[in-house]
């Protein structure tokens, strides 16, 4: 409400100034008025335009700095459309007609509107920079479609005020947010009593500058997680990635000195732990395995790739080894790694590879609603749901249930969580899920269980 009122009192004070200056203007031509109040009066306006327009939005909590320029951006959008409104007015009442009108004169009426125009203009586009510049809930998609209508009225107003919508959900999310960091501060929620290892998923690698986790780790280590990485490779076999998850945790109990270690997984992620733990040796090593989306029963979707001729097959393998052996892997085998999806060779591998009595085995799944919800996985999507029913994109609900089922994740609206959206792959947030407060909650409960 207070916002409202702030951004209404603006709407109005701004035509307001404007028009009270060019009637000191008029009044100063006609000798009744001194020039200095209508400067004084121009240099006050044009400094609170430049304040409302380059500021961000003030807030007593700790929001970061780019949710407050966010905000202000869409202030200034809702600004901008109240400010026509209140000028559009402001003509009517003095320019309605000669006879009572108390700034007379057409040159008067051309300097007002071309001054309303360009101010009315500066405010949207300011706003529309600003929200384009900072939202992350916008997307790609949105953005195109913000720049392409912003010409065609009223259409481009529709958009506008959607994107306004979106952006005070946003910030009103990061908000929470903020405010849950403060309440939590020394809280040690997510210090368990044994380190994480985070292990991903096929096709990607621990990066230094670019987190498979997105913001996720960072959080966790906020609330008192000791976080590392498997460090294993993009598309190595699930026998060759074990090798890498049981060098790095021996490396990881060298250097922290616990005795064990708990392990987050992510899609092909889990296959390799879980294989590291049974055929490897380290289940005295490992507390607890928690997988995200992992394909246990295998993906429909590989099945219908491995359909396509082998030759075909093995040359797009071949691209992607000689593309990822410049990312740093040893020994990629995108044709054998992927095929380790197959249903028929998930049988086998669940048959080879059993659950050790010594580990606790939980696991997660999520769900997209529709095919448009994730536009990379929409054909996967509906390859899947006809044979399975729900899945991510990628992997099945029933495909991703392993050990202890903790449940399904999405959200409020009709996007669904998708296999990436998991981990924090595009650092958005959903409405109705929090993928970084679910990791929250994912190790308190392991560090309640005594893990």
């Amino acid at each position: 409400m207070k916002k409202c009122l702030s951004i209404c009192w603006q709407a109005v004070s701004l035509p307001c100034a404007l028009n009270l200056v060019l009637l000191l203007n008029r009044l100063h031509v006609q000798g009744k008025a001194p020039l200095f109040l209508s400067v004084i009066l121009s240099i006050v306006l044009t400094v609170n335009f430049a304040c409302l327009v380059l500021l961000p939005e003030k807030d007593h909590i700790k929001t970061s700095f780019r949710a407050r320029m966010m905000v202000g951006g869409g202030r200034l959008i809702y600004c901008g459309l109240y400010t026509m409104i209140v000028q559009t007015v402001l003509f009517v009442f003095f320019y309605a007609g000669d006879h009572f009108s108390p700034v007379p004169g057409t040159a008067v009426l051309a300097v007002n509107a071309v001054l309303a125009c360009a101010g009315c203009f500066l405010l949207l586009a300011a706003g529309v920079v600003r929200i384009i510049c900072t939202s992350r809930r916008l997307g790609i998609v949105r953005r195109l479609v913000m720049l392409l209508t912003m010409w065609i009225p009223p259409v481009n107003i529709i958009v506008l005020l959607y994107a306004c919508r979106l952006v005070y959900e946003e910030y009103d999310f990061e908000r929470e947010r903020t405010l849950l960091k403060e309440l939590r501060v020394d809280s040690e929620l997510c210090r368990t009593r044994y380190p994480l290892v985070l292990v991903h998923g096929i096709g990607f690698r621990d990066l230094r500058y670019f987190n498979y986790w997105g913001r996720i780790p960072r959080e966790l280590k906020r609330n008192g997680a000791s976080i590392y990485y498997g460090n294993q490779e993009a598309f190595g076999t699930v026998t060759y990635n074990a090798e890498d998850i049981k060098k790095r945790i021996f490396q990881v109990l060298d250097e922290t000195g616990c005795e064990k270690v708990n392990i987050i997984a992510h899609s092909k992620g889990g296959l390799d732990a879980r294989y590291a733990i049974a055929k490897l040796g380290m289940a005295p090593y490992v507390a607890s395995l928690t997988t995200m989306n992992t394909p246990h029963r295998g993906c429909r979707f590989v099945d219908y790739a491995c359909l396509l001729p082998d030759g075909l097959y093995r040359f797009v393998a071949g691209c992607f080894d000689r593309t990822f052996r410049k990312f740093g892997d040893r020994n990629p085998d995108f044709y054998t790694s992927t095929h380790q999806f197959s249903t028929k060779e998930s049988e086998y591998f669940n048959l080879e590879v059993p659950d050790s009595l010594q580990v606790f085995y939980q696991s997660y799944a999520s769900k997209m609603k529709y095919p448009w919800s994730h536009l990379l996985l929409g054909i996967p999507y509906c390859m899947i749901r006809p044979l399975e029913g729900d899945n991510d994109g990628l992997v099945s609900v029933e495909s991703a249930k392993w050990g202890e089922f903790k449940g399904v994740f999405s959200n409020t609206r009709t996007r669904g969580i998708s296999h990436g959206d998991i981990i924090d792959l595009k650092r958005e947030d959903y409405k109705g899920f929090d993928v970084i407060e679910t990791y929250v909650q994912i190790v308190k409960e392991l560090k309640e269980k005594g893990f």
